[in-house]
């Protein structure tokens, strides 16, 4: 058996589901475009740079979750994917996905973004498991506050092996395995798989995976 972990945002998808969820919200007028695209543009300049206070970005993500019902959430999400994500769903994304697939590899999304925006981006790319941020929920309504490990930097090996321990398993009971990424600040689980592989790096990364002499693919069409 072969492992095959996708990072989600500027790696599967030519674009970030994070940011342009709050865009989207924004341009529905659910979210005040004052008060919040500056903030928004801010914490995704500061994941970019490596910088980001991972909490203070989730209670800024997930506060919006809090304040309307989990029906009314999930029409404006359909939405959120005609309009936003399957643009940013490129034809290389979906044959590397379908590669995969082929070869009868255990396939994962492993992304910082929270399970309620990247689940259905998942499913839409055929990819049944998923381990991302985990919004907490009371009753079937987010709460605005995180549960557990955010799944970023190191969070994400530390939620992949506790992943794998479930289901008695570690990374080393697997024949070969894989991790795709556009990100510095996926350099921890970039670093304990058998092939790293850089996707569209930015230049931290890119520089990185030159020097390690690790591949370096594009997705974008």
């Amino acid at each position: 058996m072969r492992l095959a972990l996708f990072d989600l945002d500027n790696t599967l998808l030519a674009g970030d589901s994070d940011f342009e969820w709050a865009e989207f919200l924004i341009s529905q007028g659910v979210l005040d475009r004052q008060l919040h695209q500056a903030r928004n543009a801010k914490f995704y300049d500061d994941y970019k740079n490596g910088t980001l206070d991972i909490h203070a970005f989730l209670e800024f993500q997930l506060k919006p979750l809090s304040q309307h019902p989990r029906s009314q959430l999930d029409a404006w999400h359909q939405k959120y994917m005609e309009i936003k994500v399957r643009g940013m769903m490129t034809d290389k994304a979906r044959a590397l996905v379908e590669k995969h697939r082929q070869a009868g590899d255990l396939m994962m999304v492993i992304t910082a973004t929270n399970g309620f925006v990247t689940a259905p981006i998942a499913h839409e790319f055929g990819i049944e498991n998923l381990i991302a941020t985990i919004p907490e929920e009371i009753d079937g309504e987010f709460t605005g506050r995180v549960s557990g490990v955010p799944s970023f930097k190191e969070g994400k090996v530390t939620r992949l092996h506790a992943w794998l321990h479930e289901r008695e398993k570690g990374l080393a009971d697997f024949d070969e395995t894989w991790f795709y990424s556009d990100s510095l600040n996926d350099l921890p689980l970039l670093k304990v798989v058998d092939h790293p592989v850089a996707v569209d790096p930015d230049p931290v990364l890119r520089a990185y995976a030159e020097e390690a002499k690790w591949p370096i693919i594009s997705l974008r069409n």
